[in-house]
């Protein structure tokens, strides 16, 4: 016996086995609803029941309280349905959704970029395609089972006569994954990923102008658009804020002011927390969200893709549409939550 989904305003609709996360069942079908972790950890995928019944498996509080739960909110990366079920979700796509797809790639470069970001390149084997929204993300499969999860920094058009990967991944010291890394992993080495994952990519549908935000390396899905959106030629209003606690978080700085001189619409705002004196920072501080909302008041005709730590999204995601007027429709995420953020 399966059981209808259905979400609304759309009227798309799929089936879910009897214990098959709603998520999982969505991605299989091709149904593009919105998600980050898969793991119950970020709250990406949160959506309101409209009728049914679901049955949660482990989840983390701050991505769905109690409160949020029993106002009738779900979250479908760890929700199963029990019943046929309606939900409420405006973000769901008609983007066509690329398979899942597994292969093993070469580490052609590592590339210390500043004290604890390594720029990683990954060569895919050339025989094959990977198709991909630039904004979404890869999983490496570990050997004892475990995933670690790494957006693309590369939009997909450059795979064109290269098939090859960017990824920016920051050491998390003690972590399995960027332990490795940071230390005995060399170029040659063979790894195997599998993807793409995420609903973070542009919303081409619209015209509204655009606010980016990004901290640390939450820039890595936005480069990836930035480089699709020059390539596409789109030419909607947009301001990049990313944030770092010093100047040398924000990695690849250069680029990004080469990138704003050839593209006539695009705003650069970096913003840095924690600036000393010995860092001779003369541009933004504070918080990354806030340089935001200083600047833009009023959001209620922006689109906003905010990608980072759990913190600055949430935060974000919280007082743009209580205070700044964002439909909450119109705020795309995805939340870099670690190995620890899960657990």
């Amino acid at each position: 016996m399966t059981f209808t989904i259905t979400v609304e305003p759309s009227g798309r609709s799929f089936s879910a086995e009897p214990e098959e996360a709603i998520l999982a069942a969505g991605i299989r079908q091709g149904i593009g609803l919105p998600y980050g972790c898969k793991d119950g950890a970020c709250g990406s995928c949160k959506c309101k029941l409209l009728s049914g019944s679901v049955m949660h498996g482990p989840h983390q509080a701050k991505a769905l309280s109690a409160e949020e739960e029993a106002a009738g909110y779900v979250l479908t990366c760890c929700g199963v349905a029990q019943t046929d079920v309606v939900l409420e979700s405006r973000q769901v796509t008609e983007a066509g959704a690329f398979s899942i797809k597994k292969m093993p790639v070469r580490v052609s470069t590592l590339e210390r970029v500043s004290p604890d970001v390594m720029v990683m390149r990954l060569q895919l084997p050339a025989s094959d395609t990977f198709r991909y929204h630039a904004g979404q993300y890869i999983e490496f499969l570990l050997r004892d089972g475990d995933r670690r999860s790494y957006s693309m920094a590369n939009a997909p058009h450059t795979q064109v006569g290269q098939p090859q990967m960017e990824l920016h991944l920051r050491h998390m010291p003690g972590g399995k994954f960027t332990d490795q890394v940071f230390g005995t992993m060399k170029e040659k080495d063979i790894l195997r990923i599998e993807g793409p994952y995420g609903s973070f990519y542009l919303r081409e549908d619209s015209d509204k102008p655009i606010i980016l935000l990004a901290s640390g390396t939450g820039f890595a899905p936005i480069k990836a658009i930035l480089e699709y959106m020059q390539f596409q030629g789109i030419t909607r209003p947009t301001t990049l804020y990313w944030g770092g606690r010093r100047p040398a978080d924000l990695y690849q700085h250069q680029w990004l002011l080469t990138q704003a001189a050839a593209m006539p619409n695009l705003t650069y705002v970096p913003v840095i927390s924690d600036a000393l004196p010995e860092d001779g920072w003369t541009g933004r501080t504070g918080f990354v969200h806030q340089a935001v909302l200083d600047d833009f008041p009023d959001l209620s005709g922006h689109q906003v893709y905010a990608c980072g730590a759990p913190i600055v999204v949430e935060s974000a995601r919280q007082q743009y549409t209580a205070q700044a007027g964002l439909p909450p429709e119109a705020f795309f995420a995805d939340s870099f939550t670690s190995a620890a953020d899960k657990s």
